[in-house]
C-alpha cells in the first residue's frame, strides 16, 4: 500500500485541499475491498501520513446531509452509465469507517467529496477536470451569500465572505448589453 506524503494539516484524516482527485485515487489505491482492513489500519497507524480522503468536513461535524444526496444521486448515474467498479469499494470503506470508533471519535464522516468523484468519472470528465468541478459550488455559494448579505456570517458561507459591500458597489454590465469588439485585422 503506498503513503501519502505528510501534508501540514493535523493528523486527524481530514483534507482542506479539494479532495477529489484524492478520494478517487484512494479508491483505486486500495483496489479491492479484501485490502481495506488494511488501508484502515494504514491510516489509523501512520500518523497523518496515510489519510482516509473524502470524509470530515469544517462545518458539518456529522454525516454530511448533501453526501446522502449525492449518494442517492451516484446510484441513479450509475443506473445510466454502468456501475463503477470503485462503488463496492467506496461503500464498504464508508461502512467500515461509520462504525470504527477511531473515525467516529474524530467526527470523521463521508463529505459530498467522496461520491461525487465516483459520478464525474462515470460520466467520463477526465480527473484533471475534477478541481475544476468542484471550485464552480462554492463560488456558487458565494454568490448566493454576495445577494442575500445582511451582514452576518454564516457557518455554511465558506470561504468566509470578502468585503461584500465592495462587491455590490462594482458595477454590474449585463451579457446583453456588453459591446462585444472584434480585433482589429492585421
Amino acid at each position: 500500500m503506498s503513503r501519502r506524503p505528510a501534508r501540514s494539516a493535523p493528523s486527524t484524516a481530514r483534507s482542506t485541499a479539494v479532495p477529489t482527485r484524492p478520494c478517487s485515487g484512494m479508491l483505486f489505491e486500495i483496489g479491492s475491498k479484501s485490502k481495506i482492513p488494511e488501508f484502515i489500519k494504514s491510516v489509523k497507524e501512520s500518523g497523518g501520513e496515510t489519510r482516509l480522503m473524502g470524509f470530515g468536513h469544517r462545518v458539518y461535524k456529522n454525516y454530511d446531509p448533501r453526501a446522502k444526496v449525492i449518494k442517492a444521486m451516484a446510484e441513479q448515474v450509475f443506473e445510466v452509465t454502468g456501475k463503477n467498479p470503485l462503488l463496492d469499494i467506496a461503500l464498504e470503506l464508508e461502512r467500515i469507517a461509520l462504525e470504527d470508533e477511531y473515525f467516529v471519535k474524530r467526527k470523521l464522516y463521508p463529505n459530498v467529496d467522496f461520491y461525487s468523484g465516483l459520478i464525474y468519472q462515470a460520466m467520463k470528465f477526465p480527473v484533471d477536470m475534477f478541481p475544476v468541478l468542484f471550485a464552480i459550488p462554492p463560488h456558487v455559494g458565494l454568490a448566493c451569500a454576495v445577494e442575500r448579505d445582511d451582514g452576518r456570517q454564516r457557518p455554511e458561507d465558506r470561504p468566509p465572505a470578502p468585503d461584500l459591500p465592495r462587491l455590490r458597489r462594482a458595477p454590474f454590465h449585463p451579457v446583453r448589453q456588453a459591446r462585444l469588439t472584434r480585433p482589429n485585422p492585421a
